[in-house]
């Protein structure tokens, strides 16, 4: 069963949408259009009856809502029908004495600074674990994860951080929801082990030209079980949201 991604001229690029229940990773450089791919993604499916959740791991909800309330997706009417959700699982954002006392002592009666429990990113296993109490709670069919990057893989190793990043992965593929993960890799080219796992990657662009004209562009660089166009095609904001256009010209 196809997947309507709600950005118009998108789903005709990838046989109708995406496949049901499976991982995509959307990545791109800061001011790419990814939270409002994803968010459009999200309101798409509610419209249909697919509840959805914004799972943010570091941007405020507050900021999110407003910021994408100033496109006509009706975000604010889905919130209240309980078709939309924004759930923060990012590190309190507040300053407070605890913070201060741990950085003024260590069990081991040495002063240094240094994170806290408090305001640790999020490990793998507390957001999968969160993420599946409230798709469990509130039926939800369509997740986007904000980012992947900011989960806390283990860093003992390259190859413990990769297992990992696959067995996180993996885990939200039992969930049975269509999976949108953001990522911050700001190049198609630099293969990392996300790419591998999941089940599309999809690149939003955005660099200046040589005539110093700003480009955005999106590119399927994979999209497993399905015919996809592989070109670099431009990408304009609207009222609703992303829109994308005719390749670009190299």
């Amino acid at each position: 069963m196809r997947v309507k991604s709600g950005i118009e001229g998108f789903d005709v690029l990838v046989e109708g949408g995406f496949l049901q229940g499976r991982q995509y990773l959307l990545s791109g450089s800061p001011g790419s259009g990814k939270t409002t791919f994803g968010v459009q993604f999200l309101t798409t499916g509610a419209f249909e009856g697919e509840a959805g959740a914004y799972i943010t791991l570091s941007e405020s909800i507050g900021t999110i809502v407003d910021d994408m309330s100033r496109y006509n997706l009706q975000i604010d009417d889905l919130i209240k029908k309980k078709k939309l959700f924004f759930i923060d699982l990012g590190p309190l954002i507040n300053y407070g004495e605890y913070d201060e006392m741990a950085n003024l002592i260590t069990p081991d009666y040495n002063q240094e600074s240094g994170d806290t429990p408090v305001n640790q990113a999020p490990t793998p296993f507390s957001v999968f674990k969160e993420v599946e109490n409230q798709v469990r709670r509130c039926g939800i069919k369509r997740l986007v994860i904000d980012s992947l990057s900011a989960i806390r893989f283990t860093s003992q190793s390259q190859a413990s951080e990769e297992r990992s990043i696959v067995r996180f992965i993996r885990n939200l593929r039992n969930l049975g929801c269509t999976t949108i993960l953001l990522s911050e890799l700001t190049k198609p080219d630099t293969y990392t082990i996300e790419q591998f796992t999941s089940h599309g990657v999809i690149f939003l662009h955005n660099f200046m030209d040589k005539q110093g004209t700003m480009v955005r562009a999106l590119q399927i660089i994979k999209l497993r079980g399905t015919k996809h166009d592989c070109e670099m095609r431009s990408i304009e904001f609207s009222d609703k949201g992303l829109k994308v256009g005719k390749p670009i010209k190299k």
